[in-house]
């Protein structure tokens, strides 16, 4: 293949591969939108990379053994000292892969592409990604194999809840901090890498809260702790059932409770990110902002999370925000826009 060839190839497959991401996610769409080369290019791949980990972790569809295999066989794709053929993966997960798949299951469909796209990289980048990007997909089919017999996780404590969200989002986190962090100053590092779980879990604990009703019924996974479910009598398996909604809210409400705790360290974290390698404050403002804005909604309207299915901030407040970051917001407005946000709709 020669010179051209390989450069069209690349530039056709990162090109999807950022048609993907806007496919799959709106919070990472918004961030890679705000970023710029060669930043916006890594974490597309690393997002997409975790991804096609994360569509297989929860899939209701595929047994846990089943996904504890595939998982494993994605980890040595990512091992460089491994030669295991893509082929091999392909012919093993493409039974799985819906006949009118949706976009998180087209993604997995071209796991090549991603991968081999990612592999173009330059080496350094590319290996800040790798180590992060496997120990998510270690954590993910420890936590199946955990819970094969059940069908679907069932988180037991607040420990193991927060153990998986390290594996889930934490693991994310330290991929996007190396990345950012490449030619800043040590103490500049050192702040983030200190404060990079703190981001990521805020995160991702508001993704749990919200998402209860699809996390049970589209993937038979129940994040809520069971110990704090037992202390309102809910049963683990009745998370979605009218009855228990007022016992869920409460739970609900203790996981949201959890996540502020996390705001002030996942402050400190944006207030030290670098704007270097097409880094951009913004890119990750928005979604913590977005998560403030979250969480504001469930302390509003916790019940909404089983009797609508979701809460969302509204589309009115996301559009106020992103024209908000249309010029240039000075660090020192963070924590204005997060205490505005913290009480009322940003658009209001």
């Amino acid at each position: 293949m020669t010179t051209g060839q390989t450069e069209y190839t690349t530039n056709t497959d990162i090109e999807w591969c950022y048609d993907a991401v806007h496919g799959v996610s709106r919070t990472f769409s918004i961030t890679i939108d705000r970023l710029e080369e060669p930043m916006a290019r890594h974490i597309c791949l690393g997002y997409l990379l975790c991804r096609i980990a994360d569509t297989i972790e929860d899939a209701g569809h595929v047994p846990p053994e089943r996904q504890t295999e595939l998982l494993t066989e994605y980890d040595r794709l990512l091992d460089p000292e491994d030669d295991l053929p893509v082929s091999a993966f392909m012919d093993d997960v493409e039974p799985w892969i819906p006949d009118d798949p949706n976009d998180d299951w087209t993604v997995v469909a071209e796991t090549p592409r991603v991968l081999r796209t990612f592999e173009a990289l330059d080496e350094e980048p590319r290996e800040i990604m790798r180590e992060p990007v496997r120990e998510l997909v270690d954590g993910m089919a420890m936590f199946t194999a955990r819970y094969a017999d059940e069908g679907g996780l069932r988180l037991q404590t607040l420990e193991e809840l927060e153990e998986y969200c390290w594996y889930a989002a934490g693991t994310v986190g330290t991929l996007i901090t190396g990345l950012v962090a490449r030619g800043a100053s040590q103490d500049r590092a050192e702040e983030m890498r200190a404060n990079a779980r703190s981001f990521a879990l805020l995160l991702q604990l508001v993704n749990i809260a919200k998402d209860v009703d699809t996390d049970y019924r589209e993937e038979n996974n129940v994040y809520l702790p069971a110990e704090w479910l037992e202390e309102e009598d809910v049963a683990v398996d009745a998370v979605t059932d009218e009855e228990n909604q007022s016992g869920v809210t409460n739970v609900i409400k203790r996981v949201t409770g959890r996540a502020e705790t996390y705001l002030d360290d996942a402050q400190r974290y944006l207030e030290v990110v670098p704007e270097q390698h097409g880094n951009r404050l913004s890119a990750w403002a928005i979604p913590y902002l977005l998560a403030v804005g979250t969480m504001r909604e469930l302390r509003e309207r916790p019940e909404d999370v089983i009797r609508e299915g979701d809460v969302k901030v509204p589309r009115a407040e996301v559009y106020a925000l992103l024209q908000t970051f249309e010029d240039d917001v000075p660090r020192s407005h963070l924590d204005e826009l997060r205490n505005e946000m913290a009480n009322q709709p940003l658009h209001q």
